[in-house]
C-alpha cells in the first residue's frame, strides 16, 4: 500500500474550547511555571498522513525534547473522547502531565491528537476504526523515524490510553517498528456495570454545547455533560477543577473506532503479536476493567497474573496498578507514582540516554 509522505508543517497548537472561568484562570497561572520546569524544546508538528492508503489527513502532535536532547522518545495516544491535552493537562501539570515527567526523565514525547479529534483534520467519522488510526500511527512513526519532526530519535516507545492503547496494539502487533509498548487503562477481562457506565455517557456530538458549534460530522460522539466524574475519575477524589478541566477539554471519538478495539485488542488476543517489551498499567479502582470476576486489579501483581496469559514471552510483561483511582489515572493526585513507575521500566529496558 502506497502511502505519501510530505514535508511537516508547523502551527500552533488550537487549544480545546473554554472552561469554566476558574479552570482558565488556573491554567494560565501555571502554564508559565510549566514551561519554566521543563526547560524542554516544544514544537507544534502537522505531519501528512493517508487515510486507508487513499485520503490525504493531517496528524497533529507536540513534539517535545529534553535539554540535552534524547536516545528514545514516546509517542502517546489518547483515549475515546481525549485528545493529547489528556497526556499533558495545564492542570497542576507538575502532578498530572505524563509529558512533563517523562521529559524530567530524559525522554522525548509525542503526544498527538488521534484522527477526528484535536487539531488533527476530521475525516467522515464512517472512515476511522482502531485499525485505520494504528496504520495512520505507523505513518507518523515512520515519519518521525526519518527525522520528519526536526530530530532524529534512536528508539520509539509507542503509548496508550484506553482507545488509544487498543490503538497501540494492533500498531504494535502488526508492524512490529516500536522498541517498547505501554499499555494504560485497557485489559482483556471487562466488568460489564462498570463499562455500562462509561457507554451510557455517550451521545451524538449534535446533543452537547460544547461540540455542537465544531460543525462535525454528526456520527460522532462524545459525553453527556456532567458525566466526566463517574465515567473516568471515581473512585477518585471528586476534585471540581479537575472534573472542570476533564469536561472543557473533552473531544470526540468515532463509533467504528470503538468496536474493533474492543473485538481486536480486547476480546481477540492480539497482544499476542507484540514482541517488544510491554508495560500494562490500569488504576486500581477503575470500574469498567476490574472486578472479581473481570481484572484483577487488587495489585501489579494480580494484574499480572490476569494479563500475562494474552501476551507472549517476547512482550516481557510488567505490571502497574495505581491504587485508589479509576479510568483516566494521568489526574489521580498519586499519578506522580505510577509517572515513575513508567520512567523505571523504561530505563530497565534500555530506553534511556
Amino acid at each position: 500500500m502506497h502511502r505519501r509522505h510530505g514535508r511537516v508543517k508547523r502551527r500552533p497548537l488550537r487549544r480545546a474550547g473554554a472552561a469554566t472561568s476558574a479552570v482558565l484562570a488556573t491554567t494560565l497561572l501555571l502554564a508559565p511555571a510549566q514551561a519554566q520546569a521543563t526547560e524542554s524544546s516544544c514544537q507544534d508538528l502537522n505531519i501528512p498522513v493517508q487515510l486507508l492508503g487513499l485520503v490525504p489527513e493531517t496528524v497533529h502532535g507536540r513534539l517535545c525534547t529534553p535539554p540535552g536532547g534524547a536516545e528514545t522518545v514516546q509517542v502517546l495516544v489518547p483515549g475515546a473522547t481525549y485528545n493529547s491535552a489528556y497526556w499533558d493537562p495545564a492542570l497542576t501539570p507538575e502532578i498530572r502531565s505524563f509529558r512533563l515527567a517523562m521529559n524530567q526523565a530524559g525522554y522525548a514525547t509525542f503526544t498527538l491528537d488521534r484522527l477526528g479529534s484535536g487539531a488533527s483534520s476530521r475525516p467522515p467519522s464512517a472512515l476511522l476504526t482502531a485499525f485505520t488510526q494504528a496504520d495512520v500511527v505507523h505513518q507518523v512513526i515512520q515519519a518521525i523515524r526519518r527525522g520528519e519532526a526536526g530530530s532524529r530519535f534512536g528508539k520509539v516507545i509507542l503509548g496508550g490510553h484506553s482507545l488509544g492503547s487498543a490503538i497501540t496494539v494492533l500498531e504494535a502487533g502488526t508492524y512490529h517498528d516500536v522498541d517498547g509498548v505501554l499499555v494504560t487503562g485497557l485489559a482483556h477481562h471487562i466488568n460489564p456495570p462498570g463499562a455500562l457506565i462509561v457507554l451510557g455517557s455517550f451521545i451524538p456530538v449534535a446533543l452537547d454545547p460544547a461540540t455542537s458549534q465544531r460543525g462535525l460530522d454528526p456520527t460522532y460522539l462524545t459525553t453527556r455533560p456532567g458525566t466526566r466524574y463517574p465515567a473516568f475519575h471515581a473512585p477518585g477524589p471528586d476534585i471540581p477543577e479537575v472534573v472542570a478541566y476533564d469536561e472543557a477539554t473533552k473531544d470526540v471519538v468515532a463509533p467504528g473506532e470503538l468496536l474493533d478495539a474492543a473485538a481486536l485488542a480486547t476480546i481477540l488476543p492480539y497482544t499476542w503479536q507484540i514482541t517488544a517489551p510491554t508495560l500494562v498499567v490500569v488504576g486500581g479502582g477503575d470500574a469498567g476493567l476490574c472486578g472479581p470476576l473481570a481484572t484483577d486489579c487488587t495489585s501489579s501483581a494480580g494484574l499480572l497474573a490476569s494479563e500475562a496469559p494474552y501476551y507472549s514471552t517476547a512482550a516481557r510483561l510488567r505490571t502497574y496498578v495505581l491504587p485508589g483511582y479509576g479510568h483516566s489515572i494521568n489526574y489521580a493526585p498519586n499519578a506522580p507514582d505510577y509517572h515513575q513507575a513508567v520512567a523505571q521500566w523504561a530505563a530497565d529496558m534500555g530506553f534511556s540516554q
